[in-house]
């Protein structure tokens, strides 16, 4: 067991100075004092330290993404550790643009191996293109019946898509909000967002004729250019979920979205963050030619978090919220993830002061103690 002293406490909202008690992977006491009853107890001395839930990146690329310039260009599996780092104890994997070299059954491989590794691990179905790959020859039988499978990806307006039809897109929506329903998960569709001159306006057409829940789409990268960024925008008002990915600078960064998007008064439940981790960035010209490839980093995310705050754009609770309870409620995972209260899992991060990470509690077991990672992969 570990016991958490005088730390102050963020759930995300501020509930300010509390002892926290971890029995196994479960917080079982949140109290204003908890004594050390037992001489077994780990002790954690919070005092001048922030307690917050660990984060959840909704898009990583666990396998690796990229290829897109060719084999050599495929970017290697994510490390534990690179995890831990972030802050990060539970992630979202899913495929990219390569659903041929990669498989359904890899990233689920990988995913059960992040698990035993001592962080938590969902993935979703599919890749850029259609008709889905998946493992059960089934979008719906993989979401229902495969325990991490919580959703399905398609890239839309991306030069890279299969140009799914409106029909087809709608059927594959159908599948997986029924599958969710079936299984109690999120059954979403994932939309990997391109630069194409249609944006979201397929998913318009849909909401407009159709009867299917705007939450049932997941747009993500939606801060590729501007014009995307307000049809984003657009979606949050009415209701539906966005998810704006880190790393971008300017016009497009996360900072300036998030303002736009306050200005609007779009519910901030609305938004979450993700990092595109170990997935490729790539770049290309007017005649489709690759000029930039690279690959993203996970430690984006809490960059990005500490950004918010440290530049007194948004508060702590606020950027808080974006990764970790939006994202959970986004997800269908909370309060057993994305929170810090009795019964939910001891996912904890205990910052400085000044925002460092010190310590990562995943899943009851401690990931990382004032600063150093004791908790590394099989092969790290």
């Amino acid at each position: 067991m570990i016991l958490i002293k005088n730390i102050h406490l963020y759930d995300p909202k501020d509930r300010g100075k509390r002892d926290v008690l971890i029995a196994g992977e479960k917080i079982v006491l949140i109290e204003d004092e908890v004594p050390a009853f037992s001489s077994s107890l780990t002790i954690i001395d919070g005092k001048e330290k922030y307690l917050v839930p660990g984060f959840i990146d909704n898009h990583v690329h666990i396998t690796g993404g990229g290829g897109e310039a060719s084999f050599k260009t495929r970017v290697p599996e994510l490390p534990l550790s690179k995890l831990i780092e972030g802050g990060i104890t539970t992630v979202v994997g899913l495929l990219g643009t390569d659903g041929y070299t990669r498989s359904v059954e890899n990233l689920l491989a990988k995913a059960k191996a992040l698990k035993e590794e001592g962080v938590s691990c969902y993935i979703h179905t599919g890749s850029y293109g259609y008709p889905s790959v998946s493992l059960t020859d089934s979008i719906s039988k993989d979401i229902i019946f495969i325990d991490e499978v919580i959703g399905v990806k398609i890239a839309l307006s991306d030069h890279r898509s299969s140009s799914i039809t409106k029909e087809e897109l709608a059927r594959l929506a159908s599948d997986a909000r029924v599958a969710g329903m079936l299984s109690g998960k999120a059954g979403i569709v994932v939309l990997h967002m391109g630069d194409g001159k249609r944006g979201l306006e397929p998913i318009f057409e849909l909401l407009d004729e159709g009867d299917i829940p705007i939450r049932t789409f997941r747009p993500t990268h939606v801060n590729r250019n501007p014009r995307l960024v307000e049809e984003a925008l657009k979606f949050a008002q009415l209701g539906g979920l966005i998810d704006i990915t880190c790393g971008e600078s300017g016009e497009l960064s996360t900072i300036n979205t998030l303002k736009r998007a306050k200005s609007m008064g779009i519910d901030w439940e609305n938004i979450t963050l993700s990092s595109d981790g170990f997935g490729s960035y790539s770049d290309y010209d007017d005649l489709g030619r690759l000029i930039r490839i690279g690959a993203a980093s996970v430690s984006t995310l809490y960059d990005e978090f500490k950004s918010l705050v440290l530049e007194k754009e948004f508060s702590l609770e606020e950027s808080l919220e974006l990764v970790t309870s939006n994202v959970a409620k986004a997800l269908s995972l909370y309060p057993e993830k994305g929170t810090i209260q009795i019964g939910s899992c001891a996912d904890l991060l205990i910052l400085d002061p000044d925002l460092e990470l010190n310590t990562v509690i995943a899943r009851g077991r401690t990931m990382m103690r004032e600063g150093k990672i004791t908790v590394k992969g099989t092969y790290e």
